[in-house]
């Protein structure tokens, strides 16, 4: 499984499928979470509670439109 936590959380390593389009939809969201992530631990951007949940509630978004789009494409 890859190392960052968007790779875990989108899990780049399983495509039983070896669907292309499976591989392209699980990357991008990807590196979406992991750019939201980088943005959530820098600590010039002095984010307080509430970003760092708005931040959290984005890359779980992400994660379902993800999980919808594989979904779709392996329809």
């Amino acid at each position: 499984m890859g190392n960052s936590l968007g790779e875990k959380r989108v899990r780049t390593d399983f495509n039983p499928s070896k669907e292309g389009n499976v591989e392209f939809i699980n990357q991008k969201t990807a590196e979406l979470i992991n750019v939201l992530e980088e943005f959530k631990n820098d600590e010039r951007n002095n984010l307080d509670g509430e970003a760092k949940r708005l931040v959290s509630l984005a890359q779980t978004s992400f994660e379902e439109a993800a999980m919808w789009g594989v979904k779709a494409v392996t329809s």
